[in-house]
């Protein structure tokens, strides 16, 4: 059986730099995925290519007559190859970015950030989709009417996630949540995303953030310098001397 999303011998290129050097994939039906890496691992650009982040840029480079991006190999949902779907099209067939530093209406309250985040769906649909945010995140609810550009950096982040929470998604990806958080938030924050992958959506998170991620995984896969180096089960991964040696110091 097929999995859900397949990557197959992926490779990005920004002019003459390699971002992602034949990357290769397979993501289940309700997995929780971790991908793991240093900053500049290539973790971003995975992330932005499997949302159309990085061929809507391709598009866009392209009509001003310039070829700098190349989108090399295959994409597979449910074994269609969506390398080429624009990012609205990949939204619509569930699959949604959080990004790092996501953009947010700063002058717009929590709720009215969460509201715009529906934008493509029904408005029964986005009021349903809000009170589930909130009731995943409930410290969203005792700040849902502050502005969000005063909310504390875990409450934005909580904040990101629930915007990407309304768009619906079945393939969930959150490109370095933890950046930035006190411990003991990403500890929290780490809990919570597990609680949400068991809403039967499927989760693949990036992180520079080891110690926190692994022991929820279900599998990881380590990046450095754009290429898959190791993977396995998080357990696996834990065991691992390399693993231990690079991300937890011993």
């Amino acid at each position: 059986m097929a999995a859900m999303l397949e990557i197959r011998s992926l490779m990005v290129f920004y002019e003459n730099a390699l971002a992602l050097n034949d990357f290769s994939m397979d993501i289940e039906e309700n997995e929780f995925i971790g991908v793991l890496g240093s900053n500049s691992a290539g973790k971003t650009t995975l992330m932005n290519t499997i949302a159309g982040l990085i061929e809507d840029k391709r598009i866009k480079e392209q009509r001003k007559g310039g070829v700098r991006i190349t989108i090399q190999g295959e994409i597979l949902l449910d074994g269609e190859n969506i390398i080429r779907a624009r990012p609205r099209e990949r939204v619509r067939k569930g699959i949604v970015l959080a990004r790092e530093r996501h953009p947010i209406f700063r002058d717009s309250d929590a709720v009215e950030n969460l509201k715009i985040a529906g934008y493509l769906q029904k408005g029964s649909d986005v009021a349903k989709a809000i009170d589930s945010v909130l009731e995943i995140f409930p410290l969203l609810r005792l700040v849902k009417a502050r502005k969000a550009g005063f909310l504390s950096g875990g409450e934005q982040q909580m904040l990101i996630i629930g915007m990407a929470l309304v768009a619906k998604p079945r393939l969930l990806l959150l490109d370095e949540p933890l950046l930035g958080l006190a411990p003991i938030i990403q500890t929290d924050l780490v809990s919570t995303i597990s609680e949400i992958n068991k809403r039967d959506i499927t989760v693949v998170v990036t992180e520079q953030f080891a110690r926190p991620i692994l022991p929820r995984i279900k599998r990881g896969y380590i990046l450095e310098n754009g290429m898959l180096t190791l993977a396995g089960t998080g357990d696996e991964l834990i065991n691992n001397p390399e693993v231990r040696s690079a991300y937890f110091g011993v």
